[in-house]
C-alpha cells in the first residue's frame, strides 16, 4: 500500500505516453495534456500503449523523482472512464501496480462526515 499524505493527489494520463520520455518531457505532458502543475507535489502516472510499462513522476522539494515499472508478462489494468486525465486513490494505484483488475471490484459504503457529502 502506498503511504501518501492525504494532500497528495494521483493523476493518471489515459492517453498512451512514449516511455522514452524523461523528467522534463513528462512534466510538460503533465502541464499541457493533463492541465496540472507538475511542481505541485502530486503524482502523475503515465503508461505506454501496450500497458506493460508505467512511469510515475513526482516533484520533491529538490527535484523530480521518476518511478518506472516494466511487466515481463501481462498488462496493467487501469480504469478508463473516457477522460484524458483521471484521479486515482492511493489504494487503487497500489492494487493496479500489483496486478489487480479493478473493473470487477466493488466499493463498500463508508462513513462520510456531515457537511462533506
Amino acid at each position: 500500500m502506498l503511504l501518501l499524505p492525504p494532500s497528495v493527489r494521483i493523476y493518471f494520463c489515459a492517453q498512451p505516453a512514449d516511455m522514452r520520455k524523461s523528467f522534463d518531457s513528462l512534466a510538460a505532458l503533465a502541464r499541457d495534456a493533463l492541465c496540472h502543475n507538475p511542481l505541485s507535489g502530486h503524482l502523475f502516472v503515465f503508461c505506454n500503449r501496450r500497458r506493460d510499462r508505467v512511469k510515475i513522476l513526482w516533484w520533491d522539494r529538490g527535484g523530480y523523482c521518476l518511478w518506472y515499472k516494466r511487466l515481463e508478462i501481462g498488462a496493467f489494468r487501469f480504469p478508463y472512464r473516457g477522460e484524458v486525465c483521471m484521479e486515482l486513490e492511493a489504494g487503487e494505484l497500489a492494487l493496479i501496480l500489483e496486478g489487480i483488475d479493478l473493473s470487477g471490484a466493488k466499493r463498500r459504503e463508508r462513513f462520510v462526515p456531515v457537511g462533506l457529502a
